[in-house]
């Protein structure tokens, strides 16, 4: 992929929901690598669709997705894509699911086809970065809501993805654990976009903000 191809690219897409209004109307987006884009937009303008019409959660209407240089169509073009683009889940919950926050960080490094032995550096090396290593063992359901949220962005991360997507990361955290949130892309993440109502946060680790109006990717 050459250097002034985008990571990520939406042209003219068009999506609605199955019976619903049009959300995306003509949509354009782009992330180049090393961006770092803040995505802002009142209730139900489409950004967390936007977010999965990207890793093919959704598929859009018409217009073209491009991601990794390649136009990613139909379901076996979006594996590459989940394993390069990291998706941070608006909820916890939705990416959280094994027993203990170890082996929750260890799941997708494990379907990448490391070894353990890597697996376990990877594991370690990422919890220690994010200082949560005292967290390794503890069953995950019973962990507060902010060590929750930055579990599961420590399951992203494992991941070594090219660039994450990150959906509300603050909802529901104390201004404490935002500062550390807010330290821990910017020393961590070189690529992402964000989705977040919190103007303050966007300003200190974006360095460019959106917003989704009217169908369509608007300067903010």
């Amino acid at each position: 992929m050459g250097s002034n191809v985008p990571l990520i690219e939406l042209r003219g897409v068009c999506f609605r929901y199955p019976g619903g209004s049009l959300i995306h109307d003509e949509l354009d987006f782009v992330l180049q690598t090393g961006g770092r884009v803040g995505v802002m937009g009142q209730n139900g303008a489409g950004k967390t669709s936007l977010f999965h019409l990207i890793v093919g959660l959704l598929q859009p209407d018409s217009g073209e997705i491009r991601v990794l240089g390649r136009p990613r169509c139909q379901e076996r073009d979006f594996w590459e894509v989940r394993q390069k683009i990291g998706l941070l889940f608006q909820d916890p919950d939705d990416q959280l699911f094994c027993p203990t926050v170890g082996e929750d960080v260890a799941f997708g490094p494990l379907n990448l086809g490391r070894s353990r032995q890597q697996v376990m550096q990877i594991v370690q090396r990422t919890l220690e970065a994010l200082d949560l290593a005292h967290l390794q063992d503890r069953v995950t359901h019973h962990l507060s809501g902010g060590e929750k949220r930055l579990v599961s962005l420590a399951t992203v991360l494992a991941m070594e993805p090219d660039a994450l997507l990150l959906d509300e990361p603050t909802a529901g955290l104390a201004e404490g654990m935002v500062e550390r949130l807010i330290g821990i892309l910017n020393e961590h993440v070189q690529t992402c976009a964000i989705i977040s109502h919190n103007r303050h946060f966007l300003e200190r680790c974006t360095d460019v903000m959106v917003q989704l109006h009217g169908g369509k990717v608007v300067p903010f």
